[in-house]
This record gives structure tokens, sequence and C-alpha cells, in this order.
């Protein structure tokens, strides 16, 4: 921790005495094009098909859930009618 501020500190009396700091321009190792403001590469036809591979895939993983085990999204149990609950039940008190 020590060192660290000392660093800082080193800096900054760099910065004071006004002396110009060395910059270092770091590489950039990117696979991509970099684009800025602008449309980015278009997708290529490889990608387009393994997205609409995992896409189909991930809809038929739904919809036969949907069909084969509806009682996740409808429920497992009747609901039940509230016309016959009574008014202690509801929490009305009785008048």
């Amino acid at each position: 921790m020590l060192l660290s501020r000392g660093l800082s500190v080193l800096r900054t009396t760099k910065l004071l005495r006004g002396a110009p700091l060395e910059t270092v321009q770091q590489v950039r190792n990117s696979s991509h094009v970099w684009s800025y403001r602008s449309a980015g590469p278009p997708p290529t036809k490889n990608l387009l098909w393994a997205a609409e591979a995992v896409q189909g895939f991930a809809w038929w993983w739904v919809l036969w859930h949907l069909y084969t085990e509806p009682g996740h999204v409808t429920g497992e149990f009747p609901y039940p009618d509230p016309r016959q609950w009574s008014d202690e039940e509801l929490g009305i008190p009785s008048s």
C-alpha cells in the first residue's frame, strides 16, 4: 500500500514541476474490427446459421415444455372460486 501511494506522490510531484510525462501507447491486440459511430462489420454466414440454430433450439425447448408440462405456467392445482369465500376469510369485519 505504501508503495502504490509513493508512486502516485512521485507522479504528482513530477506534474507539479512541469516536466513532460512520457506517454506510452499500448498495443491493441484485439481480434475484431473497431468501429466508432458507424455500423460494425456484417456478421458472417456461419454466425448467422449458429444464431438461427440456437434460437430454434430455444423456441423448441420452451414450446415443448409448455406442451408437455403446462402446470409450470398454469399452476398445478385448480384456482379457488372467490365467490365461495366468507367475509371472515377475506378479512372483512362483520358490521
